[in-house]
């Protein structure tokens, strides 16, 4: 993440939330900074450290760096969330179909990922109950999926017209029209050339996760907040951040190129 980016958070979250202004206490001394609030959620976030770890570097004590985390992720969520972690709309299907974008208790995160590792779609929940057979009856884009519900898309193959998105999933997912399954040991050229290709694809979503677990080492390590709520909250907020950054790359791309 660049530091303008990072600045352009901390402006953002202090701007929605009067918790991360800095203010004066009763004797007139200087509270902790927005800044100083903020680095420490950073610092677990990135690199796993537990609350306790931050007060030698930040000078901020443990109730404070895990009040901050929790105001920061439900700040991020109610500022930004609407753009960054959201349904594609049209001009995005478009842009997607022709250019392309050990034993211990875990939880899952279902996403649907473009080229460019943008994150359009996360459902996070407990495995065991959520797994690749039953997610679909609780995730929402799945829900809207069967219900008809779904993101425009309209596309033309071999002269026939296409109204309708279709997401590749692993064999292990119910037979539905929507859903492009992987080939069990293709025979011929064509079903090989195909599974060749729709592997390729799906290793999108693999390269996110890779990704996300790479930038974000909490995601890699041990949960430290035990309500799922709050799990699900802050997972939700470093996938908005890292939609953020895909966009931040992707601009600066197109400038370098011009």
């Amino acid at each position: 993440m660049s530091r303008s980016l990072f600045l352009s958070i901390v402006d953002a979250v202090k701007d929605h939330d009067y918790y991360f202004q800095r203010r004066s206490d009763g004797l007139g001394r200087m509270r902790l900074s927005s800044l100083q609030k903020v680095t420490a959620v950073f610092r677990m976030l990135a690199y796993g450290l537990p609350a306790d770890a931050t007060d030698e570097y930040i000078k901020i004590g443990e109730s404070k760096a895990t009040e901050s985390m929790i105001k920061f992720y439900l700040a991020m969520g109610e500022i930004v969330a609407e753009r960054y972690l959201r349904t594609p709309n049209a001009n995005d299907i478009a842009r997607l179909l022709y250019i392309g974008r050990n034993g211990s208790p875990t939880i899952i995160l279902e996403t649907i990922a473009d080229y460019d590792l943008w994150i359009w779609h996360a459902y996070f929940g407990m495995s065991g109950t959520n797994n690749d057979i039953n997610v679909l009856e609780s995730s929402n884009f799945f829900s809207n999926l069967a219900q008809g519900t779904a993101p425009p898309a309209h596309y033309v193959i071999q002269g026939k017209e296409y109204n309708v998105g279709y997401y590749l999933a692993d064999g292990i997912y119910p037979k539905w029209a929507t859903i492009v399954q992987i080939i069990q040991q293709p025979q011929g050229r064509k079903k090989k050339y195909f599974a060749m290709k729709q592997e390729a694809c799906r290793k999108d979503v693999e390269r996110a996760f890779g990704v996300l677990q790479s930038r974000i080492a909490i995601v890699a390590g041990s949960a430290r907040f035990w309500k799922k709520y709050v799990l699900h909250d802050i997972m939700s907020a470093f996938i908005i951040m890292h939609n953020m950054i895909i966009e931040e790359n992707v601009i600066f791309m197109h400038q370098f190129k011009k």
